[in-house]
């Protein structure tokens, strides 16, 4: 008996190669994918980085509209194109657009909250991973000099430090900076310890890789999702505390502005011109509420046991979550 083989035809390399770039989606591409799939996180992304937009080029856009006075005009009640699209959220005691001052102060706002919070996350993130990789009194020290920063009430440190130096720009992000560094450096440290017990940083170590290496390729692609979101949460944290200063009179000064000061100003003009410190006020709300939920999705995306909610539709999503039932 005569056995025949069925010979089955192989594709060329070059094909499989092919599809295999064509089946392979970019990192870029997958986040975009999971962020559009929720539509409130997606919301609140479009809201932040209008946010930015406007601090980064609304002040070329107003010009000097925020600092022109028109006494005639003062007070004028939003709503109303009276006065030209400037004056469509209404006018201040001096006749100034509340429109362009809100546009001026969201650019003041950010430009205290983002450096604070890069500033403590660089510091305490380096920080927390050398002293829990190495651990010993590397570790000690680091906890000891978080344990005394966190002993004060950042806010309550940074009004004290306010009082005894001249309330400015600079003076805040430094001390928004510092009662922050804390945050990073303990989360930094508590993941950077449970990895170097782990067995691929035994194995750079037996390949004889130095410890800053190991902390740059091995350890910093694990932590930086976790900082990331923490980051995000503590942005929100920093511009309220600044907006709070503010409010308190040893924040931003005049002739500079931001949300939080124009909240102050306001706050005598409540019964008569409650727009003065409504939309400076709804701003920090929609800025800080946007943030958190986008912390929130970046917690979810990052872990990869709980990432298939991400790709999972809405309607189907509740409809497990109320009958209880797994995928």
């Amino acid at each position: 008996m005569s056995t025949q083989l069925d010979l089955v035809p192989v594709k060329p390399t070059t094909a499989i190669v092919g599809e295999a770039g064509n089946t392979r989606k970019s990192a870029g591409s997958v986040w975009f994918r999971l962020l559009v799939n929720d539509r409130v996180a997606a919301a609140a992304a479009v809201v932040l980085a209008l946010v930015f937009l406007i601090a980064a080029f609304g002040p070329m856009l107003v010009g000097t509209l925020a600092t022109d006075i028109d006494l005639d005009n003062s007070n004028a009640p939003p709503f109303t194109l009276a006065h030209g699209w400037a004056g469509i959220l209404g006018t201040d005691p001096l006749g100034r657009s509340m429109l362009a001052r809100l546009v001026v102060a969201c650019q003041t706002t950010l430009s205290v909250a983002i450096p604070a919070v890069l500033i403590s996350a660089i510091i305490g993130s380096i920080v927390g991973m050398w002293a829990g990789f190495y651990r010993g009194w590397r570790e000690t020290l680091a906890m000891r000099v978080a344990d005394v920063i966190m002993s004060f009430p950042s806010l309550l440190l940074a009004v004290v430090v306010l009082y005894v130096f001249s309330p400015s720009a600079a003076n805040i992000v430094l001390v928004l900076a510092v009662t922050r560094i804390p945050v990073y450096l303990r989360t930094a440290r508590a993941e950077s310890a449970e990895l170097s017990s782990r067995v691929f940083v035994d194995a750079a170590r037996t390949f004889g890789a130095s410890g800053r290496s190991i902390i740059m390729r091995h350890v910093l692609p694990i932590v930086l999702p976790t900082l990331l979101t923490v980051a995000t949460l503590d942005f929100c944290y920093v511009m309220l505390a600044e907006s709070s200063l503010s409010f308190l009179g040893i924040g931003i000064q005049p002739p500079d502005v931001s949300w939080g000061l124009m909240v102050s100003q306001g706050r005598t003009y409540l019964h008569t011109a409650w727009w003065l410190s409504f939309f400076p006020g709804l701003a920090i709300v929609i800025t800080t509420v946007s943030a958190t939920i986008l912390a929130a999705w970046a917690r979810i995306a990052t872990d990869p046991a709980q990432r298939w909610r991400l790709t999972v539709p809405q309607k189907r999503l509740s409809r497990f979550a109320k009958t209880g039932k797994a995928l």
